[in-house]
């Protein structure tokens, strides 16, 4: 039985840019011819020694191997192709005037250093900045843009967001709510920062769903010292299906740091769990010295807590943890769980958002709620410095326990990589990922798959469809589907088995960031799609395959995303981004785009490995965006079968447009 009581019954780096060369494809080559589409239809202390987070408000924040040589020359082999991947050289970072943001108060630099090749700021037009605003992910209607909840028939999202500025600051909760995870409606601003405890700042917290239905919420605040501490609200209204309005408690602070950690490292708690000795426990993140924590609180009344010794775990080297979640998944079914579930067949994740690097980390590993500690499975691929959830533009995410479908759901924000200027010229800045179900990885034992939730395929709308197209080693093959800035693409890839078999070793110490990009040719890749790319390939985002083989035979399959040509803008970042994605034997190659406008998600192997790409064309922009295949292998041919929708928007929009209360 629970002693849960309810206590109002009665009154939030930049990747290191790495050199890469790139060599311009002889570009007199012929354009291959465009195959015909088949059929079209209707788109997550030691106390004395130790000592740590999140709702992460879905911090939807929708606020933010061996190198190749530059002598290597990049050359299309015999056969139609179309000019591409012309020379491009890396972007280098400039100093001009800015304004810090973010520091003072304890967190990383919020403020946007541009990277130019030159201190003039490119020559942005209204148009080319209005169509980076997405059609299908949330964003706020403006400015800077924690929790996500389902209650009463709604899906809630709160989120970090600045009413004032489409910069860092002044940070309050935005709330959006919707049926389906998609389609989103606006409500007013939640909280504001307006008590000593919060006035510098309503910052990332978590919604909690007590056995009564009832729901509190915990979030950090900045006090009138820039002093961190942990607060509580609840609903006002707790019949209200929007949850409107909410009440702070008024004995807040409920938690303050410990002895031991600094008053600008203690933020972000999680969802709590109930615990079987009839305890809620939570957790956040901290750090010592340069170790990352996570600090462990229990509480039987949301009021009042104890913090218990030790941690939940640490990792040395990993430095400030922030927007911790921790939640239990199935090894046996492929359904979410509880955030309370114990017991055989579950696995708990352990995920930290690193302040110092701008990266989520996430292990897999035993949580033993006897002591209150968890261990990983592998700890070579520990909190931090193992697997990413994304390895692309994605931070501060956040996971929720949907008990309307049985399944666990992530949201994470991707920030801006333009400057500042920019973002106040168009009036907002920073997106939220699409929803994605998590779950278990039960072929590999070792990962998570992530998947776009399923209502996003109400959006899709007419479809094309091409069959076993044959994409010759240095080719590019344009792909019939008109307008391309909207677009769900499923592909699969097969590579020539006799190249593959027959090759002795190729790549061994291939990287996606350092290994030359999309133009860095090798035996068995890179090859796959080309978005958001314009007809003279000036402009392209290249997500590809690259297969690397030793001389055992073995294979490594890595997945990456190129952004080095996406945008002929010099003061915007541009990166290489990916990792390893597990291949098993039998599986053909598979991914699986998203792209909105300026945003493409993409996954790999069913979602074993993402990459989120942020990017800033301005020539392959509305009618202009198109889709290719490309091979730049220098051996394999590759064969393609792919299905690609035309997605229609979400039509976020005021909730008080359409309804009257």
């Amino acid at each position: 039985m629970s002693m849960y009581t309810n206590p109002f019954r009665s009154f939030p780096d930049l990747e290191h840019v790495v050199p890469y060369s790139y060599d311009t494809l002889r570009d007199e080559e012929e354009q291959a011819e465009a195959p015909s589409g088949g059929r079209r239809r209707p788109m997550k202390v030691l106390l004395s020694t130790l000592l740590s987070g999140i709702l992460l408000l879905a911090l939807v924040m929708v606020l933010t191997g061996g190198q190749r040589s530059e002598e290597e020359v990049v050359e299309v082999v015999e056969g139609n192709h179309h000019p591409s991947f012309p020379s491009s050289k890396p972007s280098r970072a400039i100093e001009p005037e800015w304004v810090s943001r973010g520091v003072s108060e304890g967190v990383s630099e919020k403020a946007f250093r541009p990277y130019s090749e030159k201190g003039d700021s490119y020559p942005w037009t209204n148009l080319m900045l209005s169509w980076q605003r997405t059609a299908y992910h949330f964003q706020p209607e403006k400015n800077w843009m924690n929790g996500p909840l389902f209650y009463k028939g709604w899906y809630h999202l709160f989120y970090q967001y600045n009413p004032d500025s489409a910069v860092w600051g002044n940070i309050t909760w935005g709330h959006a709510v919707s049926k389906d995870l998609i389609h989103w409606l606006y409500l007013p601003l939640a909280m504001v920062p307006d008590h000593w405890y919060d006035i510098n700042g309503v910052w990332t917290g978590s919604a909690t769903l007590l056995p009564d239905g009832s729901v509190v919420i915990l979030y950090t605040g900045s006090t009138d010292e820039k002093v961190q501490v942990q607060n509580l609200a609840h609903p006002a209204d707790p019949s209200d299906p929007l949850l409107l309005h909410w009440i702070k408690y008024p004995g807040n602070p409920v938690m303050v740091p410990p002895p031991g950690i600094g008053t600008l490292d203690f933020r972000d708690p999680t969802t709590a769990w109930l615990t079987p000795d009839g305890n809620w426990r939570l957790t956040l993140g901290s750090k010592v010295n340069e170790t990352g924590i996570s600090l462990v609180y229990q509480t039987t009344n949301f009021t009042s807590y104890e913090l218990l010794d030790g941690v939940l775990h640490a990792v040395p080297g990993t430095g400030m943890w922030e927007c911790v979640d921790f939640y239990p998944v199935s090894t046996t079914e492929e359904i979410g769980l509880n955030t309370s579930a114990f017991g055989p067949g579950v696995k708990h994740v352990l995920k930290a958002s690193l302040d110092d690097s701008k990266k989520d980390y996430y292990a897999l590993g035993t949580y033993y709620v006897e002591n209150d500690t968890w261990i990983p499975d592998n700890p070579v691929a520990d909190v931090g410095i193992g697997i990413r959830y994304d390895y692309g533009k994605y931070y501060a995410s956040k996971t929720f326990y949907d008990q309307h479908k049985q399944r666990r759901v992530l949201f994470g924000w991707i920030g801006e990589t333009d400057n500042e200027a920019e973002d106040i010229k168009k009036g907002w800045a920073s997106v939220q990922s699409i929803p994605r179900v998590v779950l278990f990885d039960q072929k590999t034992g070792s990962n998570l798959v992530q998947w776009p939730v399923e209502e996003v395929e109400s959006l899709r709308l007419t479809s094309t469809e091409f069959d076993k197209v044959v994409v010759g080693a240095g080719s590019v093959v344009p792909l019939d589907v008109g307008t391309a800035t909207q677009l769900d693409i499923t592909a699969e890839f097969e590579i020539d088995s006799e190249t593959l078999e027959g090759t002795i070793e190729a790549d061994i110490g291939y990287n996606c960031t350092t290994s030359g990009g999309a133009a860095g040719r090798g035996t068995l890749g890179p090859f796959g799609l080309l978005v958001l790319a314009e007809d003279s390939l000036a402009e392209q985002t290249p997500v590809y395959f690259y297969i690397a083989k030793d001389t055992d035979g073995d294979y490594r399959t890595f997945f990456c995303a190129d952004e080095s040509r996406s945008s002929l803008a010099n003061d915007v970042v541009k990166y290489v981004y990916g990792s390893y994605v597990p291949v098993l034997e039998g599986e053909k190659l598979i991914m699986r785009l998203l792209v909105d406008h300026s945003i493409v998600e993409s996954f790999a192997q069913g979602g074993r490995t993402v990459v989120t790409s942020r990017v800033y064309p301005t020539q392959a922009i509305y009618g202009a965006a198109r889709v290719f295949l490309f091979n730049n292998a220098t051996a394999a041919n590759v064969t393609a079968s792919l299905k690609i929708w035309q997605m229609n928007s979400a039509f976020i929009r005021p909730y008080f447009n359409d309804h009257h209360i």
